[in-house]
């Protein structure tokens, strides 16, 4: 079954950086759609950025000028970049593809894990 499997959250300090990657795994026919979104405690998740299959961006206002995302279709892996964190970008973070298998006609929406990013002094 598709499985999504996220690494690279952590400890950092204002101002530094962090690299996560979300890889996908399975029976897979193609991947549409990929993003990551976070979910602060007592908060409904938020979308961070999303890329399309063909390379295009968009990302939250919050975090534009700060984080990139990105993804290598050869590796079904999705990356995000995150630069200059604030302690407000503490969450965790979930990745999301629109997977298609060998075994459906359709693509249906998976979630990674979560990863913690933790932004403190």
């Amino acid at each position: 079954q598709v499985q999504l499997v996220e690494s690279g959250g952590g400890l950092v300090q204002p101002g530094g950086s962090l690299r996560l990657s979300c890889a996908v795994s399975g029976r897979i026919f193609s991947i549409a759609d990929m993003g990551w979104y976070r979910h602060f405690p007592g908060k409904q998740r938020e979308l961070v950025a999303v890329i399309t299959s063909g390379g295009r961006t968009n990302s939250a206002d919050s975090v534009q000028g700060r984080f990139t995302i990105s993804r290598d279709n050869a590796k079904n892996t999705v990356y995000l970049q995150m630069n200059s964190l604030k302690p407000e970008d503490t969450a965790v973070y979930y990745c999301n593809a629109w997977v298609k298998t060998y075994s459906s006609t359709y693509h249906s929406q998976y979630w990674g894990q979560g990863t913690q990013v933790t932004v403190s002094s």
